[in-house]
């Protein structure tokens, strides 16, 4: 008899230590940077050219995507999208500028994606991106899940005012 020294599995499915949800281990933890935004960041979801609903998802750090109802925060219907199908994560971002002769650091609060290992996919400007890999979001950023038809165009509440 050897003993099995490999990772079980065990301690994400705690739910006091682990990364469970309503009974539901999630594919990504939130990084140590993960922070709520400043901006009233917005998704507007278009079908087609009509506007079917605007998501307000600056009330906390991340938001899962997909078809889960015990832990999707933004739900999918679409077939062709995971359970789990991506996750927007606002993270705190440093920048070291230059201000009146002196360096000084920068701190702001910027949206990114991360497709979670989906079967078909996350789109961001139509161009589809890597899984298990955040990518930056801008204003005016268009994403889509899957084959899904709808498109979830990211403003915020100051944008075109700017």
């Amino acid at each position: 008899f050897k003993p099995d020294f490999g990772l079980s599995g065990a301690l994400a499915k705690d739910e006091r230590t682990g990364n469970m949800v309503n009974g539901v281990v999630l594919k990504f933890t939130e990084p140590f940077e993960a922070a709520q935004p400043d901006k009233n960041w917005r998704f507007y979801v278009y079908k087609g050219e009509e506007l079917v609903e605007t998501l307000h998802i600056h009330r906390r750090s991340c938001f899962l995507v997909g078809r889960d109802d015990r832990v999707a925060d933004i739900k999918t219907l679409n077939p062709s999208c995971s359970l789990q199908h991506a996750v927007i994560q606002f993270r705190s971002v440093e920048k070291r500028e230059m201000v009146d002769g002196e360096r000084v650091t920068i701190t702001t609060v910027k949206p990114y994606v991360m497709d979670l290992q989906s079967t078909h996919g996350t789109f961001l400007n139509g161009s589809r991106i890597d899984d298990s890999r955040y990518y930056e979001l801008l204003e005016g950023d268009v994403l889509k899940f899957g084959g899904s038809p709808r498109d979830y165009v990211l403003l915020h509440a100051q944008s075109g005012k700017e």
